[in-house]
This record gives C-alpha cells, structure tokens and sequence, in this order.
C-alpha cells in the first residue's frame, strides 16, 4: 500500500494543500478533543494546509507526514507494536513509509510517515498528547 492512497500533494496551480481523506470516525467528539492539541511541528517540519481543511486531519513537511484522527480501533494483532511516551502504537511498512496507528484507544489516529523521516518511530512523541485524549479500549502491546 502507498503513502499516497490516504495523501497526496495536490500539484495543481499554486496549491500547496494536501489531499487527505478524512477518516471515517473523523466526527467523533474524542477526535474534536485531539483537534486541539495536535502538534505544531513534527520531527521538525512545520504544519501543511490540507485539503479538505478538517480539525481531525493535519501534515507537516513536504513530503508529508499526515495524521488523522478517527480511524477504526485496531483489533487484537501481531504485528509490530511500539510503546513511545506510554502510548502503543502498531507500526505497518509500506512501500513508501510507515503506517503508525494507535493501539487500545478507539478511535484511532493514523500517522503516515514517509521514509524520507525513517526511522519513523522517532516521531511519535509529538502526538503524545493527542494519542492521550483518546479513550482506551482494554488493548495493549504486550
């Protein structure tokens, strides 16, 4: 799966929005929370306009990392889960980056990463806060 499914950079005109579809739980009230603390920078990179302009969606740097608030909690799994500032999170790779997830709050918030910030784990303590308004939902890294 491609970075680009979820995000791409608009080239048209003089836009410089990215295009980000919104998630399905995107109204969630706890994602209206996550809204107000979602960072200013990440991984030094400063915030991106998006397209559509959303509270639950931001990026940051070009390429983008984007993250969006209200996708689906993840079930039980095996793949790859990572504790960073008390927060789990499930990492996937994909062909042009990382698809980092939160792991026990619902809903979730996704974070794509694009390989040019590898190692993308060393990102996540910026959504810390965000991450943390969440509600749990009894799973955990083990």
């Amino acid at each position: 799966m491609l970075l680009s499914g979820v995000a791409l950079l608009a080239l048209t005109g003089c836009s410089s929005s990215v295009e980000v579809a919104e998630a399905p739980l995107a109204q969630d009230p706890a994602c209206t929370e996550v809204a107000r603390v979602w960072p200013q920078t990440v991984g030094g990179q400063e915030l991106r306009d998006t397209s559509p302009s959303v509270p639950s969606v931001r990026a940051w740097g070009d390429p983008a990392i984007v993250a969006r608030c209200g996708v689906p909690a993840l079930p039980p799994t095996t793949q790859q889960c990572i504790d960073a500032s008390g927060i789990d999170w499930v990492a996937e790779d994909l062909s042009d980056g990382v698809r980092l997830t939160t792991f026990g709050r619902d809903p979730a918030i996704e974070v794509l990463v694009p390989n040019t910030y590898a190692p993308a784990p060393l990102l996540l303590p910026a959504f810390a806060d965000a991450a943390q308004v969440l509600p749990k939902n009894g799973h955990a890294c083990v």
